[in-house]
């Protein structure tokens, strides 16, 4: 294949889920070998759709995806499958393959190591941490050496060194490369280009530069619209005024203002549609436990991973009533199965005030059921559960009356991620435990949350590798899980 030339080209493709459910109209886009590109939009609006569409795993309604001959295709996806997740990592990577690899172990020697990761290839996947689990599944893309490697969110779980030694792979990757990030910051280091898909028109716009540069043209687009609809509101007001003006004169006279009427219809007519900016979550209040005072949780020990053993350490932390404990520390320390025993009541070392609710937010989702509708999973956890406020709750996050009674399993990412902020709004938690809450959330979103957060009057235990978002809640304590190896 040559450089630079086009590899991958939507036609005219639309693609909906249903007659309710529309996420592409007569899309046209094309890629160039070797280019870097972001694709971007709102959650819910359909990039791992259009991902699923490159791969051929979906087919388009209408139009075609038309791909270089011999193009060779890799995804490494948001998450790892439930069903791979009892796999050894040989196993894991023997499945990246339709054909037996006889080499496999040199192959997989050499990915680990440019993900940055030391494991064994007998280890099983669900014994590694999210962010481990993150490089698993760019290490198995790469280990297919595709033309084109598409990239899902690649950033989530990684701790700052992972997203530094990331954005230095992307910088110097020689291939093409697609990327579906919210990290504004991540994306700018490497992308040439943006695929924005508007979920309102369902249109994807393609733009040169980076994220920084398609929010100026956007911006700037957006001005000329306003300002052209405002001139020709003016226009619109003056034919009309001259039009009754010269009405009341009877005679010849109405035959002007017959003229000035057709002016105004044609200037209404000229109006453009100015472009909607994505939708951002209403801002939202967590209530947190009535009946709490005082300290809710002390924590004499607890286990951390140390040369992948685990090692209890004592500690003397106190958690009351509307204080906020940060949790820090590289992926693979024991963080989120730290948090995990904290919620399940499993830390010996713990003690949580009896009767307790805890809002337990999993970067998983593993606490949802995948297979209730989303009514049904806020109904499980409300105090009120009437649908009047189940339905106002769930409009805040943009769930709407079109994705009320779907089922969790069918959401994106993204969406599940809203759906789990509504639950802890309905289930008013004394005692808040946050793993990884900005994970596909959009970047839109991420103020609105850390000010709800901010504002929360209950007990709280944070994990984040987003120090942006971290910066705007207070933070009582951090208890930094590095330093103690």
């Amino acid at each position: 294949m040559l450089k630079g030339e086009v590899i991958l080209r939507f036609d005219e493709v639309s693609f909906e889920y249903g007659p309710n459910k529309p996420i592409l109209d007569a899309v046209d886009f094309s890629v160039r070998r070797g280019s870097k590109i972001t694709l971007m939009g709102q959650n819910g609006a359909g990039k791992t759709t259009i991902f699923q569409l490159i791969m051929g795993a979906l087919a388009p309604d209408s139009g075609a995806v038309h791909t270089a001959s011999g193009l060779t295709i890799a995804t490494a996806r948001q998450v790892i499958a439930r069903d791979q997740m009892d796999l050894t990592v040989r196993e894991f990577f023997k499945k990246c393959f339709t054909k037996k690899v006889y080499d496999i172990d040199p192959r997989i020697d050499e990915v680990l190591q440019v993900v940055n990761l030391t494991a064994s290839k007998g280890r099983i996947i669900k014994s590694f941490s999210g962010g481990q689990q993150v490089r698993l599944l760019l290490a198995s893309a790469l280990i297919q050496d595709p033309d084109l490697l598409l990239l899902d969110e690649p950033t989530n779980n990684l701790d700052k060194a992972g997203i530094v030694h990331l954005t230095q792979f992307l910088v110097d990757y020689g291939k093409t490369c697609i990327v579906i990030s919210h990290d504004a910051n991540f994306l700018n280091a490497f992308t040439q280009g943006v695929l924005y898909l508007d979920i309102f028109t369902h249109r994807v716009e393609q733009y040169a530069g980076n994220y920084f540069d398609l929010l100026k043209e956007i911006s700037a687009r957006m001005e000329r619209e306003n300002r052209k609809n405002a001139q020709l509101a003016k226009k619109i007001q003056e034919n009309k005024e001259k039009a009754n003006f010269f009405a009341h004169k009877g005679g010849k006279m109405r035959l002007v203002a017959k003229k000035m009427r057709e002016k105004a219809e044609e200037a209404e007519e000229s109006k453009v549609e100015v472009r909607k900016e994505d939708k951002t979550i209403r801002p939202f209040h967590i209530p947190s436990q009535e009946g709490l005072s005082g300290e809710i949780m002390h924590i004499a020990s607890f286990s951390a991973m140390k040369n992948h053993k685990p090692v209890e350490w004592k500690a003397n932390i106190s958690l009351r009533k509307g204080e906020r404990l940060l949790l820090v520390g590289p992926n693979g320390i024991g963080k989120s199965t730290l948090l995990e025993s904290l919620a399940l009541g499993t830390a010996k070392g713990a003690k949580i005030v009896p009767n307790t609710d805890i809002g337990y937010y999993r970067q998983d989702f593993s606490t949802l059921n995948f297979d209730d509708t989303v009514f049904d999973s806020l109904g499980s956890v409300a105090k009120d559960q009437s649908e009047e406020n189940l339905r106002s709750v769930a409009a805040g996050f943009l769930i709407t009356a079109d994705l009320i009674y779907a089922k969790i399993g069918s959401l994106s990412e993204g969406q599940k991620g809203l759906v789990s902020f509504a639950r802890l709004v309905l289930q008013k938690p004394g005692l808040l435990i946050l793993d990884e809450p900005t994970n596909h959330i959009n970047f839109r979103h991420l103020p609105v949350i850390a000010s709800a957060l901010n504002k929360y009057e209950g007990a709280m235990i944070l994990v984040s590798h987003v120090p942006e978002f971290v910066k705007q809640i207070r933070i009582d304590e951090i208890l930094d899980l590095e330093k103690l190896l």
